[in-house]
C-alpha cells in the first residue's frame, strides 16, 4: 500500500523560510512521479512542482525563483525548500505520486498525502 507522509508545515513570518519533507512507501520501484501541490482556502489545488525518475525537476514559474524541490530516491523523500516566504504562500501543502516516473502529467497523481499547514504571517 502507497503512503505519502509529509511533514515540516508551521508558521513562520514573512520573508522567513520552511522545508517541507514526503516520505513516500508502499513502491515497488523508484520509477514514479512525485510532486508537490498548494491549495489555499477555497482555491483549486495548485502545481509546485514535479520530480522524475531520474531526480530531474520541474517546477512553475511561479515558484521556481523561491521554491527548491530535491528528490533522495534511495530515501524515497521528495524535499520542498521554501524560501522568501509571502502571506500568500499560505496554504494546505501537498506531496503526490504516481505513474511511472518518465512522464508526469497531473492526471498520474494517483497518491496524496494528506498535507502539511504552512502559514505566513505578515
Amino acid at each position: 500500500q502507497v503512503r505519502l507522509e509529509e511533514s515540516g508545515g508551521g508558521s513562520v513570518q514573512a520573508g522567513g523560510s520552511l522545508s517541507l519533507s514526503c516520505v513516500a512507501s508502499g513502491f515497488t520501484s523508484e520509477d514514479y512521479c512525485m510532486g508537490w501541490f498548494l491549495q489555499r482556502p477555497g482555491q483549486e489545488r495548485e502545481w509546485i512542482a514535479t520530480s522524475y525518475y531520474d531526480n530531474n525537476i520541474i517546477s512553475s514559474s511561479s515558484y521556481n525563483a523561491r521554491f527548491f524541490v530535491t528528490r533522495d530516491s534511495a530515501k524515497n523523500i521528495l524535499s520542498l525548500q521554501m524560501t522568501s516566504l509571502r502571506p500568500d504562500d499560505t496554504a494546505m501543502y501537498y506531496c503526490a505520486a504516481g505513474g511511472n516516473g518518465a512522464v508526469c502529467p497531473r492526471a498520474v497523481y494517483v497518491h496524496w498525502g494528506q498535507g502539511t499547514q504552512v502559514t505566513v504571517s505578515s
